[in-house]
């Protein structure tokens, strides 16, 4: 069975949303439509930001899942991005702090989407 190498995550702005996580990943899209960018975060993985949702890409609607980050090396590390992204003004949810997992902490993009970084598993 294949494993899933397409991630699509709801935005209202492709253009902006593109601007927003090509600064804060430090990648460009291998992919760039009115309505749809992605990413190749691995060989044959995609990354991807689609405006499909409409109405429902709102930054009030709640938010259950999660773009995650896993950063390889010790707790400073995460506290260094963390450092690194406020200083690029993101709205942070969660500041750093220690869960059953490792060092993490949450932001979220301009359309209410949560971007988690933690620890490599």
């Amino acid at each position: 069975m294949p494993a899933p190498n397409l991630f699509l995550i709801g935005v209202r702005d492709a253009k902006a949303a593109t601007a927003f996580y090509g600064d804060l990943f430090e990648i460009e899209p291998t992919f760039t439509s009115p309505h749809y960018v992605a990413f190749e975060a691995a060989p044959g993985v995609l990354f991807a930001l689609w405006t499909g949702y409409g109405e429902d890409a709102v930054p009030s609607l709640p938010r259950t899942t999660e773009v995650g980050l896993m950063v390889p090396g010790p707790p400073e590390a995460v506290d260094e991005i963390f450092t690194r992204w406020v200083s690029k003004g993101v709205d942070v949810v969660q500041e750093p702090h220690d869960a059953v997992f490792g060092r993490t902490f949450v932001i979220t993009d301009p359309d209410g989407n949560l971007i988690r970084v933690s620890p490599v598993d």
